[in-house]
């Protein structure tokens, strides 16, 4: 029953988020709030619910290495797994801005958290935890960086609208208020439950294979939140526009460790026990990769051999954690 009801609750976390974007979208722009900031703000939370309600619920109930694990291995799957396949599906070009902005911020992202979650690397310290100190800064990393990307666009108040007009269209404009109300609250009541519903069959899976909650974090619950990702990416690659998938990964990993973690160990202090330095590591290594990718093969792309090489690495990662 419990493959049944991971299954259960990966869907009604996919399928509940999607709805809450979409309503959520449809009552600010009743509200007359623009579009931009809703792209920045609504649907930007929205597309990470799977994550930001697994690495919360697991906070509350103790469950650490779930919150760490979630995020650890959906940055790693991020990369190797889905820009892999994006780019053995559809190679492309990485743009300068990406090159100079957003894989730089996102390398340092991993190594901030490898340092953050890491205590017992300072002599005397023997238990690993993410705290609300480390939350609270993690936090405001997050808005400096939404703020730096802002100004850094490099677009016209105009064209920067236009863009986000076309982005933030959703299935439920010009829909009664209240049916949108009772969507958006229904919506998060399926997050809530498909959340908890998908963390407590994880746990007793792991405990069914004799595996740590941590190696089930890092590759079940990761994947399995990660799904949205590897859609866009596919769905984006097959129709020649893998820059989308480019940068809705490098935006979703700054995404996962500077907001998710930072709300859920600010909402209870993260204990980590079963995610160690190799993860984290592996995390860092495929950061960098997406920048030495620039430098290997065809400069300044993403080539079909690269992509074949993040899966490989990716299949080698998983392995380990299956033997380990």
């Amino acid at each position: 029953m419990d493959y049944l009801f991971l299954i259960i609750g990966l869907g009604l976390l996919l399928v509940s988020a999607d709805f809450l974007v979409d309503s959520s979208v449809a009552i600010a722009q009743r509200a007359k709030i623009s579009n931009f900031v809703i792209g920045l703000t609504i649907v930007g939370m929205g597309t990470s619910a799977p994550e930001l309600f697994v690495g919360v619920s697991s906070a509350l109930s103790g469950s650490g290495d779930v919150a760490m694990g979630n995020v650890v291995g959906s940055n790693i799957a991020n990369i190797l797994l889905i820009l892999g396949v994006t780019a053995a599906i559809c190679p492309f070009a990485i743009e300068r801005s990406t090159q100079r902005r957003d894989i730089p911020v996102g390398i340092l992202a991993a190594l901030l958290l490898l340092f953050l979650a890491n205590d017992s690397l300072v002599p005397g310290i023997s238990e690993n935890t993410l705290s609300r100190l480390d939350a609270f800064f993690l936090l405001v990393l997050f808005v400096a960086y939404m703020c730096y990307v802002v100004i850094g666009k490099g677009k016209n108040p105009k064209e920067a609208m236009e863009e986000a007009e076309e982005q933030t269209k959703t299935k439920f404009a010009g829909r009664p208020p209240v049916l949108l109300w009772l969507i958006a609250i229904a919506s998060l009541a399926g997050l809530i439950f498909g959340g908890n519903l998908f963390l407590d069959s994880a746990k007793n899976l792991a405990r069914a294979w004799g595996m740590s909650e941590a190696v089930i974090a890092i590759t079940i619950v990761a994947v399995g939140t990660s799904l949205p990702e590897l859609i866009t990416a596919i769905v984006a690659a097959s129709k020649n526009n893998p820059q989308l998938a480019l940068g809705n990964v490098l935006g979703s990993n700054v995404f996962n460790v500077m907001f998710i973690l930072g709300v859920s160990a600010m909402a209870k202090p993260l204990t980590i026990v079963g995610i160690n330095l190799v993860d984290y590591v592996v995390m860092l290594v495929a950061a960098v990769m997406t920048y030495l990718v620039v430098f290997t093969f065809g400069k300044h792309r993403f080539d079909r051999v690269e992509g074949y090489i993040f899966l490989l690495c990716y299949i080698a990662y998983t392995v380990y954690l299956l033997i380990r």
